[in-house]
Parts: structure tokens; C-alpha cells; sequence
């Protein structure tokens, strides 16, 4: 029996800003650091896949078919700038497409029980790209694109997103904000990039109160991320009883990451991992993770293989202490909607 499915392919190191932008952060060494430690590891016992390209029929399960046709076009005529931070170049769609494909195929194979975890080592990222706009590293919204496939053609009546990105999954909550069949949450540093996801922002419409926020000041450690986690986002997700659960798990929350200030450390991760682990056996859902953020790839890769060691393994998560003043006035906020 395998450990868990991993999802990758060669077109996802073909994606490389600094074509354009030469000191750009999301680089390919980001993915060979992660492969390398994983060999070293034997690849914890998973099965790695390579998944085929995603088809516009999928990407525009999310996306507009303008946004989808723009972002082609410009990689066909060699790329460019999309804005200050975001650069494709010809190699970029065809990464996307696999990115997206990997998603996919992962959430295919979770979802026929083929395995009950699966991670997905791709790039670009996909969280911030919302409908009809690529931004921040991201041209397809991996993640939201495989909740729509699981719903859509797969059975899943309910999906639970958690994104614990240092930045806010903006693409990803506005591609859900008024669906009640969606659950998303989002713990992420306060006024960094892209500036969105106040605790106030709980949805809209129908999706009120199923979107759930969890912004935290720079400087902020394991304590905080671990107790919002297992007293705010896990019991909701718990009493939405997903048939899916989906992570977009981002790596730079990680103390030592360049492009943001919060203070969590390589095993933290494998924390959350394990927390979010038994949540989704507790409801009886398969769970997949697909790589967002981690901008030091050393530290990156170290990260990864924690939790893909800790998602498919039996050591129990810690329990955390309720933290007072940001724990509680989130669970004020939430608990209008969700029995916490």
C-alpha cells in the first residue's frame, strides 16, 4: 500500500520568471530541491505520477475563457510582464496546464479512493490567480480548478480548502465567495501582498459564512498558527462535513522565507499537516495538498518532506492551548456561523 500519491511534471521547471525579471524568487530550483530531498528519502514510500496537461475545458471551470486565451497568446509571442511581479514566458502555459493537470489528476485519484493522500509538486502556484486576472506568481487557480472538478464530475457534494500560504488565497476565496458548497479558510500575514482577507470578509450571498479568514501579525509563531487552526478553522470544517479536502499549502510562513516575516519552523508544518490529517479521517475524506510559496529552496524541500511525512503517517498531532486575544476574536467572528 503506498504511502501516498505524488504529482508532478518536467514542463513545471520550464516555468522561469527570471527570464524577465532576473532576480525573481519562484524559481525551478525550488522543485529540484524538493525532488532531491525526496530521492535522498526514497520518496517516503508515495508513488509519484506524472499527470497529464490540463484542457481550457477545465481552466475555464474557474477562469473566463478571456483570461485563459490572454494568457496563451502571450506565452505563444515569446511573454512578458502580466504586472510588477507576475512574468511568463513561451514555456509558461504549458507549465500551467500541467500544474493544473497534476491537480486534477491528483483529485481524480483521490477521489476513486485510489489513495487517501496526495500532494502535488507543481508550479506556477495558483492561489492568487482569481477569475478573469493572473497575479502574484499565478496564471491558473490550481486548487480551486480541482474543487470544481471534484464537485462538477466527480461526486463531491462539499470541499474544504484550507490555504496556510503566508499570503492570502484571494483567487481562490473570490472564486468561492458566494458558494455555500465550498468551505475556505485561510490563515496568512496581515497587509502583506496582496492586502485581502480581513477577519470581517466571511463571504457573501449564499456563501456567507463560508469563507474564513485568519489574519495574523508579522512576527507571529507556531502557538498562534496551530491554535486558530484546531479552535477555529478545524471544527468548522468538521461540521461542514467535506467530501474533499484540498491544502494550498505555501512554504513561507516558514521563519527563514524572504518574502514575508512570520516565524514558523520546519516541523510546524508537519503539525498542521497532522491536524488537517486527522480532520479528514475523522469526516472519512481524501485529502490532497498542492504546493504553493517557500521562496528558500533548501528550507522549502525540508518543509515538504515534513509534511509529506506527516500526512501520511500515525504520529498524533499536539494539541494547542487556546490563544487569547486573536484566537478568541476569531472564534467570536466564526462562531456566528460554525459550531466551534
Amino acid at each position: 500500500m503506498t504511502s501516498g500519491l505524488y504529482f508532478d511534471h518536467p514542463a513545471c521547471l520550464e516555468h522561469d520568471p527570471r527570464a524577465h525579471l532576473p532576480a525573481h524568487p519562484d524559481t525551478p530550483e525550488r522543485l529540484y530541491a524538493i525532488e532531491q530531498a525526496l530521492e535522498r528519502r526514497g520518496w517516503l514510500g508515495w508513488e509519484r505520477r506524472q499527470a497529464p496537461a490540463a484542457g481550457e475545458r477545465e481552466l475555464e471551470f474557474v477562469h473566463s475563457a478571456a483570461h485563459v486565451s490572454a494568457i496563451r497568446e502571450l506565452c505563444a509571442f515569446g511573454g512578458g510582464a502580466i504586472d510588477a511581479d507576475t512574468f511568463v514566458g513561451e514555456a509558461s502555459y504549458r507549465a500551467a496546464l500541467h500544474a493544473v493537470g497534476c491537480a486534477c489528476a491528483m483529485t481524480t485519484a483521490l477521489m476513486a479512493r485510489e489513495a487517501e493522500v496526495g500532494f502535488c509538486g507543481v508550479r506556477p502556484s495558483g492561489h492568487h490567480a482569481e477569475p478573469s486576472r493572473a497575479m502574484g506568481f499565478c496564471l491558473f487557480n490550481n486548487v480551486a480548478i480541482a474543487a470544481e472538478l471534484a464537485i462538477r464530475e466527480l461526486g463531491a457534494q462539499r470541499v474544504f480548502v484550507l490555504d496556510w500560504d503566508v499570503h492570502h488565497g484571494n483567487g481562490t476565496a473570490e472564486a468561492f465567495r458566494r458558494r455555500s458548497d465550498v468551505l475556505f479558510a485561510s490563515i496568512h500575514q496581515a497587509g502583506l501582498f496582496p492586502g485581502s482577507g480581513p477577519l470581517s470578509d466571511v463571504g457573501s450571498g449564499e456563501g456567507e459564512g463560508y469563507t474564513i479568514n485568519l489574519p495574523v501579525p508579522a512576527g507571529s509563531e507556531e502557538d498562534l498558527w496551530l491554535s486558530l487552526l484546531e479552535h477555529v478553522v478545524l471544527p468548522a470544517a468538521v461540521a461542514f462535513e467535506p467530501d474533499l479536502v484540498l491544502v494550498s499549502a505555501g512554504f513561507d510562513a516558514h521563519r527563514e522565507d524572504p518574502l514575508a516575516g512570520v516565524r514558523l519552523e520546519t516541523s510546524s508544518f508537519g503539525e498542521m499537516a497532522r491536524h488537517v490529517r486527522d480532520m479528514a479521517q475523522s469526516v472519512g475524506a481524501p485529502l490532497g495538498a498542492v504546493l504553493e510559496g517557500g521562496y528558500e529552496p533548501v528550507v522549502l524541500a525540508a518543509c515538504v518532506v515534513e509534511t509529506l511525512d506527516a500526512l501520511a503517517g500515525s504520529e498524533q498531532p499536539h494539541s494547542a492551548a487556546p490563544e487569547a486575544l486573536l484566537t478568541s476574536r476569531a472564534a467570536a467572528q466564526i462562531g456566528h456561523y460554525w459550531p466551534l
